[in-house]
């Protein structure tokens, strides 16, 4: 992958992930429904913890746009969402047989998803 396309790849995951944080804070419970269900996800400890994961991933997202902008290295940033995507895949796979059943493919996939493209970016956004 070159230069170029490693960084536009790197912008769209960050900018879906400053979309589904922003999402998270404002409306929790609609990241969460899927995630760990409609009865979980109105619960305020469940909401504390969907506030807290969007505010994380507006900051990695805004941490790689800012880097690019700036010119900056970006690799650092774009590893850091791989590690926390990473931990989202973990996170879902303990406690995949007790959530919905499209959920925790959804989830899966769009966490997996976004740590294979951060794997395929990161060695050349820098370059």
């Amino acid at each position: 992958m070159d230069r170029q396309d490693a960084r536009r790849l790197a912008a769209s995951v960050a900018w879906g992930r400053i979309g589904l944080g922003v999402t998270a804070v404002l409306t929790p419970a609609v990241p969460l429904r899927p995630w760990v269900g409609r009865e979980v996800a109105w619960r305020p400890r469940a909401k504390l913890l969907a506030r807290a994961l969007g505010f994380r991933d507006i900051a990695l997202g805004l941490g790689v746009i800012m880097a690019l902008h700036q010119d900056a290295p970006v690799r650092g940033w774009v590893e850091g969402g791989a590690l926390a995507d990473a931990g989202d895949v973990v996170a879902t796979l303990v406690a995949f047989g007790s959530l919905p059943k499209f959920g925790r493919w959804a989830v899966l996939g769009s966490a997996a998803g976004a740590v294979a493209a951060s794997g395929l970016a990161a060695p050349a956004v820098d370059r």
